[in-house]
Formats: structure tokens, C-alpha cells, sequence
């Protein structure tokens, strides 16, 4: 059976060559390998097959039969890697804390394991009846979190 750390190897040296990155690389008991990718400026399907060729003219199927999908994340999946986080400053993204809560704003910026989000939330000022929409900058750390992922609008 092929592992995750043989995939990992031949990806990590692949991708020395690119401005691509690894988001996550998985195994299943049946050998159905999933490869994912991402680069700060997005992956197109070219750059997937052409890692997918690589893997193939690597791994011979007449050695070991294996199924491969090599894609980029998507939209719809929470952050894996650190790049992600750096590569969506200025997108609105869900964050869901440890703790279960779940709060929604504008990535602003990204370094050393924290981030920080422009977030809008409804305060009633003193002497007014209604409450006012205050906007506010709040710094996560990244070990406050469960998940991260992009807000599509629509």
C-alpha cells in the first residue's frame, strides 16, 4: 500500500519547483489517494494534472493499483495550512472557535499563528433606543480555533 509519507515526499519535492503549496495529502484503506493544492494566487486545473502525471509516472499502477484525485481545496472546506490564512487577507471568512462559538468579519491580516478579523456587531449606545452597528478589530490566535473557512456571497 502506498503512504501518506511516500505521497508527501514526492509532493514536497514536486512542488519546490512552483509557487505551489501542499494543503493536505490523504490515504484510504482502498488506496484512493486525494491530493490537495493551492498557490497565493489560486490553482487551475493545469497545474492539477500536471502534479497528477507526476504521481502516476512515480507511483506505477501495474506495482500497486491506487485511485488519485489531485485538486485544489475549494471554497467550501476550512483552512488545513497557514498559507490559507495569509492567502485570503481581505475575504470574509466563519470562524468557529474551540468553544463551539462562531463569529463572521473580514481578514485583515495574517502572521505569526494570529490573525486578525474586522468584525461588525450591534452595541446599544448609552441614551440611544436603537442599537448601533459598531465595526471592530478583533486578534485570534490560531489555537482559539476549530475552523476557518471562506464566506461565499452572493
Amino acid at each position: 500500500m502506498i503512504t501518506v509519507q511516500q505521497i508527501r515526499e514526492f509532493v514536497s519535492e514536486y512542488l519546490k519547483q512552483t509557487d505551489l503549496f501542499e494543503v493536505e495529502i490523504s490515504v484510504s484503506p482502498s488506496n484512493s489517494i486525494t491530493v490537495l493544492i493551492d498557490s497565493m494566487s489560486g490553482t487551475n486545473i493545469t497545474e492539477c494534472v500536471k502534479l497528477s502525471r507526476a504521481i502516476e509516472a512515480n507511483f506505477n499502477r501495474e506495482d500497486e493499483d491506487y485511485e488519485l484525485e489531485v485538486s485544489s481545496p475549494g471554497l467550501s472546506l476550512p483552512f488545513k495550512v497557514w498559507q490559507q490564512y495569509i492567502k485570503n487577507i481581505g475575504r470574509n471568512v466563519e470562524v468557529v472557535f474551540a468553544n463551539g462559538l462562531k463569529t463572521v468579519g473580514k481578514m485583515i491580516t495574517a502572521e505569526n499563528e494570529t490573525f486578525t478579523l474586522e468584525v461588525q456587531k450591534k452595541i446599544k449606545a448609552e441614551g440611544k433606543k436603537r442599537p448601533e452597528l459598531v465595526t471592530e478589530l478583533v486578534i485570534i490566535s490560531l489555537h482559539e480555533v476549530k475552523s476557518t473557512k471562506v464566506v461565499i456571497n452572493f
